[in-house]
């Protein structure tokens, strides 16, 4: 049975009383808050059951374990791994899993290793475009915490080289773009395998946001579900009505759980907060009933 850091309740959808977040970032990844930081603002929005999902660590579990019993949150253990699956670049969400299993920290120090080596290959790309210095300022402004695009993002905005987060992706980051680097993840089959062993739910993040044709989506919950994934995000901010009809209809075809999942980063975007999130679908069976 999967584990989590505390219990989740059983009954099929939340009472008004009950608000979940199932993914969320701190700043052991690229979020801009410390993990307490983060729980505290989740308490001050309502949620009461937040995974915390850092980028391919778990380093921040522990602090927001202690602040969430502080505050009255449930906090269920999580991670957002990087997989690659026909050379395409997807996420998976790990949800109670035991962050001391030795296997998944293995796995989050190769791909600690992995981010690392591809932010050695991003700044010296920076460099050839006459812009110096990202990876000291970067690898200064993470500490011991995971290395992102967005750390990038950051050092470029810092720098006045644009005037946006998002244009730093458009310009320079994205995928075709001068400083874009091929990433050779863990394969999205072994992912899953490290999640479920763990004794956690892989969960399919945001499916919208591959911008896949639909037979490319098709293929790729396939290859999911037939890997072990048991969920997908139905609902995550900024869906309107109809993704998630659509998203939907693919979790009740392929038997997927739903989750619920605002993907915070940090306070500065108004369009994504903490447990500000559609309902589930009432047809949906809710991740958190997988969930021990």
């Amino acid at each position: 049975m999967p584990n989590s850091m505390a219990n989740t309740n059983n009954t099929k959808h939340p009472t008004m009383t009950e608000l979940y977040d199932l993914h969320c970032h701190s700043n052991a990844s690229d979020g801009a808050l410390s993990p307490t930081e983060l729980v505290q603002r989740a308490q001050q929005q309502g949620v009461t059951r937040l995974a915390l999902t850092d980028h391919d660590t778990v380093a921040g579990l522990a602090e927001a374990k202690t602040c969430a019993g502080q505050v009255g949150i449930d906090l269920i253990a999580g991670i957002e791994l990087s997989t690659n699956w026909q050379k395409k670049c997807f996420h998976i969400v790990g949800l109670g899993i035991d962050p001391s299993y030795p296997p998944l920290a293995e796995a989050t120090h190769y791909l600690q290793q992995t981010r690392l080596e591809r932010a050695e290959k991003i700044a010296l790309k920076l460099e050839q475009k006459r812009i110096p210095g990202a990876l000291a300022a970067v690898k200064l402004a993470v500490g011991p915490g995971m290395i992102t695009r967005s750390h990038f993002a950051d050092f470029l905005l810092s720098q006045h080289h644009v005037d946006t987060q998002q244009e730093a992706f458009d310009r320079y980051l994205a995928k075709g773009k001068p400083a874009y680097v091929s990433t050779d993840w863990a394969e999205l089959a072994v992912a899953v395998r490290w999640i479920t062993e763990a004794g956690g739910v892989a969960v399919l993040a945001h499916p919208l946001r591959y911008k896949l044709s639909a037979n490319w989506l098709k293929r790729l919950l396939t290859a999911f579900k037939d890997a072990g994934g048991l969920g997908i995000e139905v609902i995550t901010s900024r869906m309107n009505p109809d993704e998630i009809r659509l998203i939907a209809g693919y979790a009740k075809h392929y038997g997927l759980a739903g989750s619920v999942g605002s993907d915070f980063h940090n306070a500065a975007n108004p369009w994504v907060e903490l447990g500000r999130l559609a309902p589930l679908p009432a047809h949906i069976q809710p991740v958190w009933e997988l969930l021990g």
